[in-house]
């Protein structure tokens, strides 16, 4: 579910806070930690919602992210509640980690960690630190701690997975995350200007779409 209203935005030490005209606890149905997407015009970032009291929150603005707005300016807001608690990011949409217009293949070096090593690629860093940034062990890597990764480093993507099951009459956007279907489990992977970056496999020119249970496009 969305949320959407409007509303300024107020400077603080700390950068920037927008109060939400709502009580959080009635209409979200969340109390304490409450992580959410953010966006605002064309910037989307993550965070953890501020408690005012009595089920009332507001959406801290990091430094970086704040230098974006105008006080004297109304701006529309919007914001989801994600499933699992958002770290403090220095990165936006605005400001992400790097612009994807070249990929490098990272491998797993075993079995169970081709989501962690889809968002490496994606992030243009190493395994370890995308392991470290998600938060999950060997075969935990949802697209849900994807998506929640990407978020955290300001890379922008469609909120729509698009399933395809296995069909060929498809064309895939110039970037995406790619699942495979795999038993009980999905492989991710990588795909940037019409080559796949398989963590199992390296890079695959020739990527056979029938292999292809859904995908999600990035934005470059």
């Amino acid at each position: 579910m969305k949320y959407t209203f409007n509303a300024n935005i107020t400077s603080t030490d700390k950068g920037g806070v927008v109060k939400i005209p709502f009580n959080v606890w009635e209409i979200c149905r969340k109390e304490g930690d409450v992580p959410v997407k953010v966006k605002i015009n064309d910037t989307v970032f993550v965070c953890n919602l501020t408690p005012e009291g009595n089920g009332y929150y507001s959406i801290p603005i990091q430094p970086e992210t704040f230098k974006n707005f105008n006080e004297k300016e109304e701006y529309t807001v919007t914001f989801r509640v994600t499933q699992s608690n958002a770290e403090e990011s220095p990165y936006s949409t605005s400001n992400p980690i790097r612009k994807i217009d070249s990929m490098s293949v990272v491998l797993q070096p075993h079995d169970g960690l081709c989501g962690q090593a889809t968002v490496a690629m994606l992030a243009g860093i190493t395994l370890d630190e995308a392991i470290n940034i998600m938060h999950v062990g060997e075969w935990q890597a949802t697209m849900n701690k994807i998506v929640n990764a990407l978020n955290y480093f300001g890379i922008d993507h469609s909120e729509e997975i698009i399933y395809t099951n296995g069909r060929t009459d498809i064309t895939l956007p110039k970037c995406c995350v790619i699942m495979e279907k795999m038993g009980r489990f999905s492989h991710y992977l990588a795909y940037y200007d019409g080559v796949g970056y398989d963590p199992n496999y390296g890079v695959v020119r020739d990527y056979d779409l029938s292999k292809i249970n859904g995908y999600m496009e990035v934005y470059v």
